[in-house]
């Protein structure tokens, strides 16, 4: 029988709790997605802060429980059958975590499908594209000279503000109910801040955007899922 101390992850991030959920994440887009999600779900967990440094998710540690190295990834020894398993990326977490509790996931099939189908409309379109913008635009790519691929990103996040906009005209979240993918959407959207795009890509005219993020913000399991785990 598998136990948690068998993941050899737990060698260089030991559970203090081994009970509860592990969580391996640092707070960036993807890795908030969990720790919010966490919250809102109220599943006891421990967070380990897991840096961006390849020391960390390079690590023969970090790779035996994801071996794309990028966070977020989880250990549930509560899994399936009440044996642990282990996880990563963020969208199949979510998936996970909601289908664990039968909550933010939509009540019925139809309502699960529209979740499902936000859910990877971000994960598939609204956060790698977004994550380009910001590589072209605060990271390195903004000192290339060829500003093609950066206006690239530019027009297609326009387009993807452009499609939420108009969906959350009447409603207060994505999929009806709060769900499993507000919380993936709700903070890429924050990152154009970060990134410092928000005027390049007209955020001030997305009025249902702007009224959504500030809806999102002040749920207080988003306030302390944001800052969780906390940076060194």
């Amino acid at each position: 029988m598998i136990a948690l101390k068998d993941f050899p992850i737990t060698k260089r991030w030991p559970a203090e709790n081994p009970d509860r959920l592990q969580l391996y994440s640092f707070p960036t887009p993807n890795g908030v997605k969990v720790s919010i999600a966490l919250e809102e779900l109220g599943i006891p967990y421990e967070a380990h802060l897991v840096t961006l440094s390849d020391a960390d998710v390079k690590s023969p540690e970090f790779l035996s429980l994801n071996p794309n190295n990028k966070i977020p990834a989880i250990i549930d020894p509560n899994g399936p059958d009440g044996q642990p398993i282990g996880l990563f990326e963020s969208g199949a977490i979510l998936l996970y975590l909601a289908n664990k509790t039968g909550k933010l996931a939509g009540r019925n099939d139809a309502e699960k499908a529209k979740v499902t189908q936000w859910l990877m409309f971000q994960m598939g379109g609204l956060g790698p594209m977004l994550g380009q913008l910001g590589f072209f635009s605060k990271f390195a790519g903004s000192e290339w000279e060829d500003k093609r691929p950066q206006q690239r990103y530019i027009d297609e996040a326009k387009r993807l503000l452009a499609v939420l906009d108009n969906e959350l005209e009447d409603k207060d979240w994505i999929a009806g109910e709060y769900s499993i993918a507000d919380i993936a959407i709700a903070p890429w959207l924050r990152a154009l801040e970060f990134y410092g795009t928000r005027e390049i890509v007209g955020w001030e005219s997305h009025k249902n955007l702007v009224a959504y993020l500030d809806r999102f913000l002040a749920r207080p399991a988003v306030q302390v899922g944001l800052v969780t785990p906390a940076r060194d």
